[in-house]
């Protein structure tokens, strides 16, 4: 039975001057707060629960593909084993499904809900409750150049690439917090996605942040399981409306959630896809 549910998603607001949005990573010495100069636009929106029908949804129309395959890997505890043994597996099971020729893995994050502490410090993660996308075009390129070497960057910027995340629950199922994502043909390129400057100690990326639209169309898999993961495009040099671009995505606290519900756990990582 279907488990459709209506949760408050936060929104990007951008300011009202027209300034560039920023996010600036380190947070202020006195408050403890993330500098920045938007505020989170909160709508209670309806998720739909996909289970049953998940095969409906796939990279090129929607811009997300849920699939079942166990990991090999199964402890997520150390991040050198985790780039050891996850990663060369999560690369044959990208392959797989997109028909990709190379893969480069360049991160990963291992999110832990855990209330009352900080909601994203840097060495304990936790769900991302904002409506964001991890890359625009500007910072895609970027990372082809920071990750691959100057002699082969060029040459695989002319072809087809994507960046493309592998998100999977760790350890039990994902009841707490769920995972939702938003159908790109429900998405207005033009006036949804705002370009959010991060502002790091040493360098500067670039995200979507998500305005809010009504017509957005929200999935979810009820109680996925850490058998069962989802890919989710963050960017697609085919940008001549034949395919998704992108897909926005949030965690999210279903009000449905029973009581003494294990909290989330989940590991995504974080992939340049490229294609011959």
């Amino acid at each position: 039975m279907a488990s459709d549910t209506t949760s408050t998603l936060n929104y990007y607001l951008p300011p009202s001057d027209g300034s560039r949005i920023y996010h600036n990573i380190n947070a202020d010495s006195v408050t403890g707060k993330l500098i920045r100069n938007w505020v989170e636009d909160q709508h209670d929106m309806h998720i739909e629960d996909v289970r049953g029908k998940e095969g409906l949804y796939k990279l090129d129309n929607a811009g997300f593909q849920y699939g079942r395959e166990a990991a090999k890997h199964t402890s997520f505890l150390n991040d050198s084993e985790i780039e050891r043994e996850y990663y060369p597996e999560s690369i044959d099971l990208i392959k797989r499904v997109t028909g990709a020729s190379n893969i480069v893995i360049f991160d990963h994050t291992i999110r832990r809900r855990r209330p009352g502490e900080p909601a994203d410090s840097p060495h304990r993660r936790q769900p991302v409750a904002i409506v964001h996308v991890d890359q625009t075009t500007k910072s895609s390129i970027a990372r082809v150049h920071r990750h691959l070497p100057p002699t082969e960057a060029p040459s695989l910027l002319r072809k087809r690439f994507q960046i493309i995340n592998l998100w999977r629950p760790i350890s039990h199922a994902a009841v707490d917090w769920p995972l939702a994502l938003c159908d790109f043909r429900s998405v207005d390129v033009k006036n949804d996605l705002l370009p959010v400057a991060l502002i790091y100690p040493d360098r500067e990326g670039e995200t979507f942040g998500i305005k809010y639209n009504p017509n957005h169309r929200w999935k979810y898999m009820t109680a996925m399981i850490p058998e069962e993961f989802v890919l989710i495009k963050c960017f697609d040099s085919v940008q001549d409306g034949s395919v998704a671009r992108l897909a926005p995505h949030t965690g999210f606290q279903d009000p449905n959630t029973p009581a003494g519900t294990p909290l989330r756990e989940s590991i995504e990582l974080r992939a340049l896809v490229f294609y011959d």
